[in-house]
């Protein structure tokens, strides 16, 4: 009995994402972002100033995907976001590696905005930016 229970708790272990972020490192990443994304809090206090190409990422973790006021999205986020898609950590990481990709697997249709792709720190850069709005 103790086996089962041991082998069903290690199946579940890995059947679990498991995101391993560091915030500290992710905040390093972001300056790669800021070039096309800001941070600006709810109360207008800006925590990094960037760009205005992408829409402001501040709060994004845990928020509808296309869901952000007054920016103007791809096709292939809003076929996501009517998909039903909301950034995780976990969705924003394997994002920001492949957009337009990504988007396709949730149900987008199209290209996505964003041309960069960030092939490593994508988990650091959503760590990051989940601790901005704790």
């Amino acid at each position: 009995m103790k086996v089962l229970a041991m082998t069903a708790a290690a199946a579940f272990a890995l059947a679990s994402p498991v995101l391993a972020g560091d915030a500290a490192k992710g905040e390093k990443t972001y300056k790669k972002c800021k070039s096309c994304h800001m941070i600006v809090s709810d109360a207008g206090e800006s925590i990094v100033k960037g760009g205005k190409t992408g829409p402001n990422l501040y709060g994004v973790i845990g928020r509808a995907a296309g869901a952000q006021e007054g920016f103007r999205y791809s096709k292939a986020i809003k076929g996501a976001a009517d998909a039903g898609l909301v950034w995780t950590e976990e969705a924003l990481a394997a994002f920001v590696q492949d957009p337009t990709g990504y988007l396709k697997e949730q149900g987008g249709d199209g290209r996505s905005k964003m041309s960069f792709k960030l092939k490593k720190g994508g988990e650091d850069v959503a760590a990051y930016l989940a601790s901005l709005t704790e």
